[in-house]
């Protein structure tokens, strides 16, 4: 039996200029970090005991004797890629609900190949598992989905992401003070809206309207520099930081009527109204998670505000998608 604990993300900066049909054109780039909310993948290999060969648990449960019949496309396109020869028993478990902008798709994944790939005893670096990922979600799943969530899961950490238009990426950790970051953390409150969506339909209308939006993806990826030079300069404001993803919410809402809606719009402007500087929906729109910069006199105030909505606290982390139990003796 061997278990993965995958993180999830949260994107500041950059989002957008990640998709491929961006990346090769122009290049991209994101400043995001993991953070301490996890996916976990439970694997062993089944006993041959049963009259199905493999079982899969998630909000479903699915038992079948061939990969073609496995009904979950990831599970089902991972199993196949990393054929074990033999029948495997999955379970996921997420601290967050998917379909909510924290890269929940991806992690899960990174997770699933780390774990099939410990299960056979191989070690993935998360250069390699970045990239695995990659290729189930873009070329074998065919989703819309940009480069990011599958590095950040993998790598962990707080970062600047780097795309290139060869198809390469780099991952440069953001260089800040502790008590800086410490006190970035501590400004930042994130709310569940309560619905949900598909993000890979957002990110059509996106990619869509690319050419279109040409001129507000270039200021997107400005803003990611602008940012690391806020965060990495002790001398600067880090209110700023709030301001700028305020900005950067205004742009990514002119990339496609999905990004936001009536709902979203109005949680925001309470949030600013009572306090905050500035935020932004996570993930490429339409619901899930929201992210307020605040500073510390107005939480309590913007908390008040947004009191019918859950808050998550969280912390960043820095460890990226591991094997957290390894039990080679099988079952």
């Amino acid at each position: 039996m061997i278990i993965s604990k995958t993180p999830f993300r949260v994107s500041f900066f950059g989002g957008g200029t990640d998709y491929p049909s961006w990346v090769k054109k122009h290049g991209g780039a994101v400043i995001s970090t993991s953070i301490d909310k996890y996916c976990y993948i439970t694997l062993r290999e089944l006993p041959p005991f049963f009259k199905h060969k493999h079982r899969i648990v998630y909000s479903h449960v699915e038992t079948v004797k061939e990969y073609s019949e496995i009904q979950h496309p990831a599970v089902k396109a991972i199993f196949k890629r990393f054929d074990l020869g033999h029948g495997l028993e999955m379970h996921h478990d997420g601290d967050l609900p998917a379909r909510s902008g924290l890269g929940s798709s991806s992690s899960f994944c990174v997770g699933l190949i780390n774990a099939i790939n410990g299960l056979k005893g191989k070690k993935m670096n998360p250069e390699l598992l970045a990239n695995e990922a990659i290729y189930v979600e873009q070329k074998i799943l065919k989703e819309t989905v940009g480069y990011q969530d599958q590095i950040a899961s993998a790598f962990g950490g707080f970062n600047k992401i780097n795309f290139y238009r060869d198809g390469k990426f780099s991952v440069e950790p953001i260089l800040i003070d502790t008590k800086r970051l410490e006190k970035l953390q501590d400004n930042l409150l994130l709310f569940f809206t309560g619905f949900s969506r598909f993000a890979s339909e957002i990110a059509k209308e996106q990619e869509k309207n690319s050419k279109k939006n040409e001129t507000n993806l270039f200021k997107i990826k400005e803003l990611v520099d602008d940012a690391e030079g806020i965060l990495c300069n002790s001398k600067k404001n880090l209110d700023d930081f709030g301001s700028l993803l305020n900005e950067s919410w205004i742009l990514k809402r002119s990339l496609s009527s999905s990004v936001s809606n009536n709902e979203i719009d109005l949680i925001y402007k309470k949030a600013i109204k009572a306090g905050a500087i500035g935020g932004k929906i996570l993930g490429a729109g339409g619901g899930g998670f929201i992210l307020f910069y605040v500073p510390l006199s107005k939480k309590i105030s913007v908390e008040k505000a947004l009191h019918n909505l859950i808050k998550v606290p969280f912390r960043f982390e820095n460890a990226g998608s591991k094997i957290v139990l390894y039990n080679p003796s099988g079952f």
